[in-house]
């Protein structure tokens, strides 16, 4: 009997076990998701000389990832050929000239997933050509922001979220896009440069940023920009490849060691200059922050976010990893705990830029001699290194840079001191980092003042060595008297060779979510206005995301008579120039004085709360606005309207109750009226009127916009619209003869 008491318990224990490996919830624990299979698995082919790259999906709840290898495919018999913490691996030990057939299997501490499906890999016998290796990735990480998938998964997401921003419209992303060969692709923002007037030779093609706004959201006034988006000093360098760059920014001052944002303490002592440069932008009042921005405010607005809720799209990949957690969430899987701090934002945001390294152009399998550059391209890669051209000076090495600093003579050396400014030499005025030329040919401008916008532009610069002296101006840039087909050669060699396709197909590593920035989803100015005073027609400036639930959607006007009454009106249908300033908005009527005196001079800003209902998303709105003045005709004048439509996803739905009477033209109450109300969905209520004309229906469904009749036998009444965002308590009608 003992003996049967124990073989029965074994069994059991043997089922416990087997109902555990098989059962998700009961492996991951807290009722998590046990872990998938890694998706998307993908093995180069023939584009190494030495190595099978193996690239696949970042799976939840993984902590490393073992990579398999058969001659067959089977995976049953494959070879354990290493693990990796990252979502990438390379495999240095794949015989040459063999078709592999590779796994992905993720695993952490205490489960591991099924096998992933197969791809094939394979790797040639080829010898390097000449003495430039092909780019060698990964970039190196700093042992105190160790890499890993989730992290990096982390820092992408982090890093195309627009609500980094203060005003929820410019993410890191927005001005680093891949297929523009990492820098900007905006080429229309304009500086007044270093003497504040814009129109003349000192403009700069910067960076768009945000409007200057305050701590509330709402905007300032810039006297550059009024209340529109302000324009950086420089342009944007590339993301792509930054990781191996030892100093960032065009001046450098982005350097290894990287130091706490809010506690000043060394958190890197070197490596650290893809930390630096992340931390500056988000709370910088011109690029992404408010005034007086920091980072702890910063911190605390991202872990009460929803990750990516204003991107119009988000890839599959990264959005099956987030899987409707919240960052909270996202920062324990990366970093242990729930903390969203400044330093782990930043952490994650320079782990995700170290995975975006461009190894796959055709200049690396030309050096790899796998495929060779055309005869063209050759001859421009010849005339590139040559010793008459030289522009492998300062461009040479595998990323075609020497990340030292130069003047060029693009401007004088005194409208921008560059690196002078970091290290206080005065040789150093006027020098800026030489870029590397990695994808150059997808960017829209060049130079640290964006002056010029083709590759044609910047091979003629340096054909007639620049056009400023100053004496820290190299031998080096000197006229070239390029020929012709010199100059067409010396393009087509920056042009495709130095392309990966992933970065300009935005693939792989490179594949981003959308920007709420770049979609439909930014209101649409439209229509006519009505000029005012000084023949000038007030501005509507509205750039905020309409998403269901935004208490602070930001609404301006500029160009109206100082000192005015102006008054802003949102309706579900466009209120028009008009006769008379509309009475109400179905969403807002919000009235404001304007700042400063004069015609023209004149703006405001406020914000419009979107209410979080379930009714409103979908639902298409109009903003104008109404500024009283008496040169105008009808006394007012009025903008265009601002079309926009509210999205996203409400959390919250209520019933709310809408009462009134029924009147006579004379005021009196009317009995036995039917009152009607209908709306979305079929939603419709009938009520007869008592003896003083009272009406009432309750349980309405809020968040959207509903037509109420009124029939009466004596009485004509008009319809009335109306979006519902709480109780109503006096819609009363009046009725005519």
């Amino acid at each position: 009997m003992h003996r049967t008491k124990v073989i029965i318990v074994a069994v059991f224990i043997a089922a416990g076990a087997f109902f555990a490996f098989e059962n998700p919830a009961f492996l991951a624990g807290k009722g998590e998701m046990a872990l998938s299979a890694p998706t998307r698995v993908n093995a180069t082919d023939n584009l190494y000389n030495n190595k099978v790259g193996i690239y696949w999906d970042t799976i939840r709840g993984a902590t490393t990832y073992r990579i398999f290898r058969n001659t067959i495919n089977d995976p049953n018999s494959a070879a354990d050929v290493g693990t990796t913490p990252l979502n990438f691996f390379f495999d240095t030990s794949a015989p040459a000239n063999t078709d592999l057939f590779y796994w992905v299997r993720a695993e952490n501490s205490s489960e591991v997933s099924p096998m992933s499906a197969s791809d094939a890999g394979r790797r040639t016998n080829t010898l390097q050509q000449g003495n430039t290796p092909p780019l060698p990735p990964p970039p190196p990480a700093p042992p105190g922001n160790p890499l890993t998938a989730a992290k990096i998964e982390l820092g992408k997401a982090l890093f195309w979220d627009e609500q980094l921003s203060a005003t929820n419209t410019v993410a890191c992303g927005t001005c680093h896009h891949a297929n523009s060969g990492g820098a900007d692709p905006r080429i229309t923002g304009w500086n007044p440069g270093p003497d504040g007037v814009l129109g003349n030779g000192d403009d700069i093609r910067g960076t768009i940023g945000v409007p200057l706004n305050n701590a509330d959201g709402l905007y300032a006034f810039s006297p550059s920009y009024g209340l529109d988006p302000q324009v950086t000093g420089r342009t944007s360098t590339s993301h792509v490849n930054a990781a191996y760059a030892p100093l960032l920014f065009w001046d450098g001052r982005a350097g290894g060691q990287f130091r706490d944002p809010v506690t000043n303490e060394i958190l890197l002592n070197a490596g650290g200059a893809l930390e630096s440069q992340a931390a500056g932008p988000p709370t910088n009042d011109v690029e992404m922050g408010h005034i007086g921005a920091n980072w702890p405010s910063l911190a605390a607005k991202i872990s009460s976010a929803t990750p990516l809720v204003l991107s119009p799209n988000v890839p599959a990949a990264l959005s099956n990893w987030i899987g409707g957690r919240t960052y909270p969430e996202l920062f324990e899987e990366a970093f242990g705990t729930t903390a969203v701090t400044p330093a782990r934002i930043v952490f994650a945001i320079a782990s995700y830029e170290r995975s975006l390294f461009s190894d796959q152009t055709p200049f690396d399998l030309d050096v790899q001699g796998i495929t060779p550059l055309s005869p063209q391209e050759s001859m421009g890669r010849n005339l590139f290194n040559s010793p008459a051209i030289a522009c492998n000076a300062c461009h040479g090495g595998n990323r075609f840079t020497d990340n030292a600093f130069h003047y060029i003579g693009v401007r004088p050396d005194t409208d921008d001191i560059g690196r002078e400014a970091v290290t206080g030499m005065p040789n150093d005025r006027g020098t800026f980092r030489t870029p590397n030329l990695r994808n150059v040919g997808l960017r829209r401008s060049f130079f640290h003042n964006g002056r010029f916008t083709t590759l044609e532009e910047v091979v003629d610069f340096y054909d007639r060595a620049g056009d400023f002296d100053a004496n820290n101006k190299p031998n080096l840039i000197h006229v070239l008297n390029l020929a012709p087909g010199q100059r067409a050669a010396l393009l087509a060699f920056l042009r495709r060779p130095l392309i990966d396709p992933r970065v300009q197909n935005e693939t792989g590593p490179f594949e981003r979510p959308g920007l709420y920035s770049e979609s439909s989803r930014v209101p649409q100015v439209m229509g006519a206005g009505r000029s005012g005073s000084g023949g000038q027609e007030p501005k509507v400036h509205a750039i905020s995301p309409p998403i269901v639930g935004n208490q602070n959607f930001v609404i301006s006007v500029s160009g109206g008579l100082g000192g005015a009454q102006a008054y802003l009106v949102v309706d579900s249908n466009d209120p028009g120039v008009g006769t008379s300033i509309p009475a109400t908005g179905s969403l807002a009527k919000i009235s404001s004085s304007l700042n400063a005196t004069g015609a023209g001079n004149g703006w405001t800003s406020v914000s419009v709360p979107i209410p979080d209902l379930a009714g409103l998303p979908g639902q298409t709105f109009y903003a104008r606005w109404y500024v009283v003045d008496p040169q105008a005709a009808n006394g007012f004048a009025v903008s265009k309207a601002a079309r926009f439509t509210v999205f996203g996803q409400s959390s919250a739905s209520a019933n709310f109750t809408v009462a009134g009477r029924i009147m006579t033209g004379d005021g009196r109450g009317l009995r036995n009226a039917v009152v009607s109300i209908s709306g979305p969905g079929g939603f419709a209520q009938r009520v007869t009127t008592g003896t003083f004309g009272y009406y009432q229906f309750v349980n309405v469904p809020g968040g959207a916009t509903y037509t109420i009749n009124v029939g009466s036998r004596t009485y004509r009444f008009t319809p009335r619209d109306v979006l519902l965002t709480g109780n109503l308590s006096d819609f009363d009608f009046y009725g005519l003869e």
